[in-house]
């Protein structure tokens, strides 16, 4: 199948499980196109595809000036603070916050520059170390400590549920994530909004968006496997 044919049947289906999801919100597509080239790239976005997820800086830097310009990137992969300073003003959404000094570190520029960086929280709602995140029963003081830094928009969570066959574990680890949205939405915090829900991936969208997923991040199911 083509590209076309692959980002038009995630489409359709997103529709589709959107229909009987919890909130029946509008989902949200990133096309994860880690490790796949440009050409590809440019291509979706010719089809209405315009928001891409990256995993490292160094691609995202390499594959800018390359884009159309009408293409948004987003950083979806584990964030060094010293690499901040390459994207925090090129990406559209930084989606794998989950240290105190990489919210010093992004306010600090973008303060400097008088813009705000949007980000999201990554919350670790698969309890696998080896995933990055916040644990989430530490999401509240981790989100009440960013508070202070006043160009870091928070615009919502993040998660990845664990690596496993167990659809039951799945659901409840997304279930819990949107519990957790829905808690800091009714706390009120100033100048935090839940906009963004980002959880599901090519293996478990489906169920991402029945609980209350309103961003999607797939990369195989539309490009593929990855070139290198």
């Amino acid at each position: 199948m083509s590209l076309k044919d692959n980002l038009e049947e995630v489409l359709e289906e997103i529709e589709e499980t959107r229909l009987h999801s919890l909130t029946g919100e509008k989902v949200n597509l990133i096309a994860v196109s880690k490790n796949h080239p440009v050409e590809k790239i440019n291509e979706l976005s010719q089809y209405g595809c315009l928001n891409f997820g990256e995993n490292k800086v160094q691609e995202i830097v390499d594959k800018i000036p390359l884009s159309k310009n009408n293409i948004k990137y987003h950083m979806i992969g584990n964030l060094q603070s010293n690499k901040v300073k390459y994207i925090y003003d090129k990406v559209v959404l930084i989606q794998s916050i989950d240290r105190l000094k990489l919210v010093k570190e992004i306010n600090k520029r973008a303060k400097k520059d008088d813009i705000f960086v949007d980000i999201l929280i990554q919350v670790n709602i698969s309890k696998e170390e080896q995933k990055g995140g916040v644990n989430i029963e530490d999401t509240l003081d981790f989100l009440e400590n960013c508070l202070d830094y006043k160009n870091v928009a928070i615009k919502g969570l993040m998660g990845i549920a664990a690596n496993t066959k167990n659809q039951n574990e799945i659901r409840t680890s997304f279930r819990n994530l949107f519990k957790l949205k829905e808690d800091i939405i009714n706390r009120n915090y100033e100048n935090v909004s839940m906009d963004y829900l980002s959880m599901g991936m090519s293996g478990d969208y489906k169920i991402a968006i029945e609980e209350g997923s309103n961003m999607v991040r797939i990369g195989t199911k539309i490009f593929g496997k990855r070139e290198y």
